[in-house]
C-alpha cells in the first residue's frame, strides 16, 4: 500500500507569516550554488583554452636544429659505438634511409617504450592529434591538396581532402582567342534593328512579367509575414530595376506595392531595438522569430523611407545618375508617386517606428513650388490631424510647421498655416482649471498605513496597490491628464507662431490665416493676452490694410475672445460693432458671398450671445441693415439673414416696433450713418420684408411672412421645425447654390405688372447703389398698393 501523503500545503497565511531572514538566506544559498556552479565551468573552459594552447606550441622541430642540438653528443657516441657503413647490408642501409625521410621518425621521442602506432585514446584531444599531424610535401605541383572539416561517423573520424583545380593554360588561350573571335563577329555583323511595334510588343512582354513577380512577392509577403519576411528584400531591389524600357514603371509599382505591404504588416505598437541583455537571455523559439521578424521588417521599412527621400532629393536636384536609367523629364513622376506612398504611411502608420522622419520629409514639401505635391502633403497632414484622437502625432506635426515658418522668414504658402484650422483641440488645460482636473490616484504612505491598518490589513494593502500598478501600466488606454497636456504644448505652439506673424510680419500673405486660427482657437487663449491680442486686432482694422475677409476674422477672432474668458473682463468692443455695421453694405450683389458665412458667425457672438450687454438701439439698427441686405445678395445668403433677424427678434423685446410706420421718439431714421447707436432706427419701419414675400425662392418667402407677423413661435404664422430648429449658418450652407442651378417656380398668382430684372444681381454690384434702386423699387410698389404703410395689410 502507497503510503499517504499527510504534509500539508501552506496557507497563504501561513507563508505572510514566514521569516524574512529565512527567506533570504535560502535565496543565498541559491545565488551561492549558482556562483559556485559558474566558477567551476569557467575553470572547465581555462583548461580546455589552455589545453588547445599546448597543442597549438608543440611543433616539430626542424632538422638542422636538431642536428645542431645534439651533434656533439652524437660525435661522441658514433666515435665509440656506430658501425662503418659499408659493413652495413644494402637493405637495412635502405630502411634507415627511408625513416630518415619521416619526420615522425625524426621528432619522436625515441627512448620511449611506446609504439608508433599507438591506439588513441578516449581523453586525448582531436585538435592534438590535428596539430601534431605532419604536413606533406606535394612532390606534384599540379596535385595540390586543400584540407576540408573532418566527419565523425561511429567508425571514427574520416578525414576529407580535396584536389585544387589548376587552370589549364593552353584551355585559356583558346577561350581568349574564341572570345575575340566573337567580338569580331559581333562588330561585323550588329544586331538588328526591331521596328516601333516589336519594341512595344517586347516592352508589353517585360511589363508583364514584372507586375507578375511583383504581385508574386507581395502576395507571399501577405499570406506569412513571418517566415516571408526576406522576400521584401528582393522586392526593394525592383526599386533599382536597371531596363530602361519599363524602368520607370516598375519603380512605380514596387513604390506602391511597398507601401500597400507595410500598411497590411505592421503591427500596431512601435518596435524597440533590443538591449544587449535581453540579447544574451535564451528565449522559446515562437520569441526568437518574433523578435527576427520585427528586426526584418524595420530595416527594410528604414531602407524603402531611405529610397523613397532618395528619390524626392533626386528630382529636387536635378540629379542625374551615372546609368541614366532614368531620364530626368521621369524624375517628377517618380518624385510625386514616392511623395504619395509618405502621405499614405503618415496617415496610416502614425503608431510606427521613423513617424517623426516622414513628418520632417512631407512638411517642408507642404511649401513646395509644385502644386500638386503641395496639396498632396497638405491634405495627408489634415486627415493625420482629423484622426489623431490623442494628440501626439499632431504635436509633431505642429513643432516642425513652426520652425519651418520661422526658418523660413515667414515666406511660405497660407496653406501651410490654414492646417491648424483642423487640430482637434476643443480643451485645454487652464491655469483657473488646475485644480479641477482630477488628480492621479496616490496610495497610503507607509505612516498612514501604521496609522489607521492593522499589521495583517497593511500586507493585504501592500498586495492590492502591487496589483493595481500593474494594471495601471498594463492600460492602453491614455488617461484625460496626459491627453490635455498634449493639446495644451500643441496649442501654445499654435498661438506662438500667429503672435509672432502678428508682431513682425502684419503685411505677410499669412494674416489671413492666422485671423481665421484665432476667429477659431481664440476662446483657448490664455487670459494675459487678452489686452495686447485686443488692441492689435483694433489696429489692424483701423489701418485699413486688410481685405474685407480679413477684417471679418479680426472681429470674429476679438468676440470670441470676449465671449469665452473675457467674461469678465471690462472691456467695450463698440469699435467692432461699428466697423461691421459699417461694412455690411460691401459685400458682392452678385458674387458667391462666401463672407456672409463669417458675417453670420459674427452677428451670432455680437448679439445673440451678448444679448445682456447689446442695447436695444443696437439691436434694432442691425435688424433693419440686415434687412435691407437681404434684398441685394443670393437666395442662400439671404435665409441666413433672415434666421438670423428671426433669433434677434426672439431674443430682444419691442424689437415689433418694426412692424409698424408709426414713430417711436424724437428724429428721422438716417440709413448712411455709420453709429448703429444714433441712426434713429426706431423710426423705420421693415418694408423690406413686403418685397421678400414676393421673392422667387420659396423658402425665402417662408421667412419673410413669418418675420412679417411677429416670428411667433407657434400658430398659423410659425415655420416649420426643419426651419426653426436650425441655426443661420446651418441653413446657409444646407441651401447654398455653389455648383448647382435652382429653377424658380411659378408663381400661383400673377402678378399685376411684369417686373424686370435686377440689373445688379447679373452684373454684381458692391457699393450703395443698388440700395438706392432698391428703395426706389419699394416706393413705386407701395403707390401701386396704396399709401398704407403697414407691413400687415
Amino acid at each position: 500500500m502507497e503510503r499517504k501523503n499527510t504534509k500539508r500545503v501552506p496557507s497563504f497565511r501561513k507563508l505572510l507569516r514566514t521569516s524574512k531572514i529565512k527567506l533570504d538566506n535560502k535565496l543565498k544559498n541559491k545565488q551561492y550554488k549558482q556562483q559556485s556552479a559558474a566558477k567551476k565551468y569557467r575553470k572547465e573552459q581555462k583548461k580546455l583554452r589552455q589545453a588547445v594552447r599546448d597543442a597549438v606550441c608543440k611543433k616539430p622541430f626542424p632538422l638542422e636544429d636538431y642536428k645542431k642540438k645534439h651533434a656533439e653528443k652524437r660525435e661522441e657516441e658514433e666515435e665509440d659505438e656506430a658501425l662503418p657503413l659499408d659493413m652495413m647490408d644494402e637493405d637495412d642501409l635502405k630502411l634507415m634511409e627511408d625513416l630518415a625521410r619521416k619526420a615522425s621518425f625524426l621528432t619522436r621521442d625515441i627512448s620511449s617504450n611506446e609504439p608508433v602506432h599507438i591506439k588513441k585514446r578516449k581523453r586525448d584531444s582531436v585538435i592534438e592529434k590535428y596539430e601534431k599531424m605532419p604536413r606533406r610535401i606535394n612532390t606534384e605541383p599540379e596535385k595540390e591538396l586543400i584540407h576540408l572539416l573532418p566527419i565523425k561517423d561511429k567508425g571514427g573520424i574520416i578525414p576529407q581532402t580535396m584536389e585544387k583545380p589548376v587552370p589549364d593554360v593552353a584551355e585559356d588561350e583558346e577561350e581568349d582567342m574564341e572570345e575575340m573571335e566573337a567580338a569580331e563577329d559581333f562588330n561585323e555583323e550588329p544586331p538588328p534593328v526591331l521596328t516601333p511595334e516589336e519594341m512595344a510588343a517586347q516592352r508589353k512582354i517585360k511589363l508583364q512579367e514584372r507586375k507578375m513577380h511583383i504581385a508574386a512577392l507581395a502576395s507571399a509577403i501577405l499570406s506569412d509575414p513571418e517566415n516571408n519576411i526576406k522576400k521584401l528584400k528582393e522586392l526593394r531591389a525592383m526599386l533599382m530595376e536597371q531596363d530602361p524600357n519599363v524602368a520607370v514603371i516598375v519603380r512605380k509599382l514596387v513604390m506602391v506595392s511597398l507601401m500597400e505591404v507595410f500598411k497590411d504588416i505592421a503591427p500596431s505598437y512601435k518596435i524597440r531595438p533590443l538591449t544587449e541583455a535581453e540579447k544574451a537571455t535564451k528565449v522559446k523559439k515562437e520569441t526568437q522569430k518574433l523578435r527576427e521578424f520585427e528586426e526584418g521588417l524595420v530595416s527594410q521599412y528604414k531602407f524603402y523611407l531611405e529610397n523613397l527621400e532618395q528619390t524626392i532629393k533626386d528630382w529636387k536636384q536635378r540629379k542625374l545618375k551615372k546609368s541614366n536609367v532614368v531620364s530626368l523629364k521621369a524624375y517628377k513622376g517618380l518624385a510625386e508617386i514616392a511623395v504619395k506612398c509618405l502621405c499614405e504611411l503618415l496617415v496610416a502608420l502614425p503608431h510606427f517606428n521613423f513617424h517623426n522622419n516622414i513628418i520632417v520629409l512631407i512638411v517642408p514639401l507642404m511649401n513646395d513650388t509644385s502644386k500638386k505635391i503641395s496639396e498632396l502633403c497638405c491634405e495627408a497632414v489634415k486627415k493625420l490631424f482629423k484622426q489623431d484622437k490623442l494628440g501626439f502625432a499632431s504635436l509633431g506635426v505642429v513643432k516642425v510647421v513652426s520652425g519651418l515658418v520661422k526658418g523660413r522668414n515667414y515666406n511660405v504658402r497660407p496653406e501651410v498655416l490654414k492646417v491648424f484650422l483642423h487640430l482637434r483641440i476643443k480643451e485645454v488645460e487652464l491655469k483657473k482649471d488646475s485644480e479641477d482636473i482630477a488628480p492621479k490616484k496616490k496610495f497610503m504612505t507607509f505612516k498612514e498605513k501604521r496609522k489607521h491598518l492593522s499589521r495583517m490589513q497593511r500586507k493585504w494593502k501592500k498586495a492590492e496597490e502591487k496589483l493595481e500598478r500593474e494594471l495601471l501600466e498594463a492600460e492602453a488606454s491614455e488617461s484625460k491628464e496626459k491627453k490635455l497636456k498634449l493639446h495644451t504644448e500643441t496649442l501654445n505652439i499654435v498661438f506662438l507662431t500667429y503672435f509672432r506673424i502678428l508682431k513682425r510680419a502684419q503685411k505677410s500673405p499669412l494674416l489671413p490665416a492666422v485671423l481665421e486660427g484665432l476667429a477659431k482657437f481664440a476662446h483657448l487663449i490664455n487670459v494675459e493676452f487678452f489686452d495686447d491680442l485686443l488692441i492689435v486686432l483694433h489696429s489692424l482694422i483701423a489701418s485699413d490694410d486688410l481685405s474685407y475677409r480679413e477684417s471679418l476674422h479680426c472681429i470674429l477672432s476679438a468676440f470670441q475672445i470676449l465671449s469665452g474668458q473675457g467674461d469678465v473682463l471690462n472691456i467695450d468692443p463698440m469699435k467692432f460693432y461699428t466697423h461691421l455695421y459699417k461694412t455690411l453694405f460691401s459685400l458682392h450683389a452678385g458674387g458667391t458671398n462666401d463672407d456672409i458665412g463669417i458675417v453670420l458667425q459674427c452677428l451670432d457672438v455680437m448679439l445673440a450671445k451678448r444679448r445682456k450687454q447689446v442695447s436695444q438701439q443696437r439691436a434694432l439698427a442691425f435688424m433693419k441693415r440686415l434687412s435691407t441686405l437681404a434684398l441685394h445678395v443670393l437666395p442662400h445668403s439671404s435665409i441666413g439673414i433672415l434666421a438670423t433677424n428671426r433669433i434677434l427678434m426672439q431674443t430682444f423685446p419691442k424689437m415689433d416696433l418694426l412692424l409698424d410706420n408709426e414713430s417711436q421718439g424724437s428724429g428721422v431714421y438716417l440709413p448712411e450713418l455709420d453709429e448703429p447707436e444714433h441712426c434713429n432706427a426706431q423710426n423705420t419701419a421693415l418694408w423690406e420684408l413686403h418685397l421678400l414675400q414676393r421673392h422667387y425662392h420659396p423658402t425665402v418667402q417662408k421667412f419673410a411672412a413669418h418675420l412679417a407677423v411677429g416670428a411667433p413661435a407657434e400658430g398659423s404664422g410659425a415655420l416649420s421645425l426643419d426651419l426653426s430648429r436650425r441655426p443661420a449658418t446651418e441653413l446657409f450652407e444646407a441651401y447654398n447654390m455653389k455648383g448647382m442651378t435652382f429653377n424658380p417656380p411659378v408663381p400661383s398668382v400673377t402678378p399685376r405688372r411684369k417686373v424686370t430684372p435686377c440689373p445688379f444681381l447679373t452684373t454684381g454690384c458692391t457699393t450703395l447703389s443698388f440700395i438706392c434702386y432698391v428703395q426706389t423699387l419699394a416706393h413705386s410698389v407701395w403707390l401701386s398698393r396704396g399709401c398704407h404703410l403697414s407691413l400687415s395689410a
